[in-house]
């Protein structure tokens, strides 16, 4: 990728990291870590791999559709679909407030754009995700399908029932991801109920795998790109992308502590000392 649009990228995700910390830092209440983890995935689909239209609706007819499973990173969902143009940049500050349209898990009653589905129920975005994909071939729509999922999330079994079901139906115009950064809110995955070999696993279920580090701007859009390429090959893809959780607020990194707890004042301060404004705080 060109220098530029690296640092044009880079850019953007540090202020969206900006808005996270805030976000969740004003209500006391959220999920900062794996928002924080995420915002280089989130970027590169909304900045430039996706094909999507701001001005939204429900259809998605002749667009990319994304679906966020691991819904409880609604903040970096929220930041990175206001500051694509969904909604108002400013809506950013009602986070979690009663009647706000930016409620903690992501729904659909409130109208908010860009949001497809209720998401925090764990398990259950894959099988939404294959039933797009397969509406897409039924309407010989082209476009791709994109979804998120946590580490932590592959415990449920219906992700499983849905890998069968995708790979068995050639479900081929699916680009999964997995947010594998290792840790989960009563600790590290592997001490509360171990994934095992997660590459050999998927590929095992029939599914082409693909792995990168997912807080490398240049790898995730990347590696987005070669799966846009592995599309239509009659299988479904899986990135296995590897992150930190917290990642880019030093005292968040390398625990599970911060999966879902606010920064209090002194807190916040630092974190925001330690990501530069951008684009200008909202």
């Amino acid at each position: 990728m060109e220098k530029d649009k690296i640092k044009e990228l880079n850019s953007f995700a540090s202020q969206v990291r900006r808005d996270i910390v805030r976000m969740v830092h004003a209500q006391n209440s959220g999920h900062p870590g794996g928002s924080l983890g995420c915002v280089e995935f989130f970027t590169s689909l909304y900045q430039g791999i996706m094909n999507h239209n701001s001005n939204f609706n429900m259809d998605g007819i002749n667009e990319d559709l994304f679906f966020l499973s691991n819904g409880h990173i609604s903040p970096v969902f929220y930041s990175v679909l206001a500051r694509s143009g969904y909604f108002p940049i400013r809506e950013l500050s009602s986070f979690r407030m009663i009647d706000s349209r930016l409620q903690g898990h992501p729904t659909t009653h409130e109208g908010l754009p860009g949001v497809r589905i209720a998401s925090g129920s764990l398990g259950q975005g894959l099988s939404v995700a294959i039933g797009a994909a397969l509406s897409k071939k039924m309407n010989n729509d082209k476009s791709i399908i994109y979804s998120l999922h946590g580490d932590g999330e592959l415990q449920e079994g219906q992700i499983w029932e849905a890998a069968m079901y995708a790979a068995a139906n050639n479900v081929d115009n699916l680009i999964s991801t997995i947010d594998y950064n290792g840790r989960q809110i009563d600790g590290d995955v592997d001490d509360v109920l171990s994934l095992g070999d997660l590459n050999a696993k998927w590929e095992a279920f029939g599914w082409d795998v693909m792995s990168c580090n997912g807080n490398s701007i240049n790898e995730i859009y990347t590696t987005l790109e070669n799966a846009k390429l592995k599309t239509n090959n009659g299988k479904p893809i899986m990135i296995i992308m590897s992150t930190e959780m917290g990642y880019g607020v030093d005292y968040m990194m390398g625990s599970h502590k911060w999966h879902g707890v606010a920064p209090n004042d002194e807190q916040l301060q630092i974190a925001l000392n330690q990501l530069e404004e951008t684009l200008g705080d909202y």
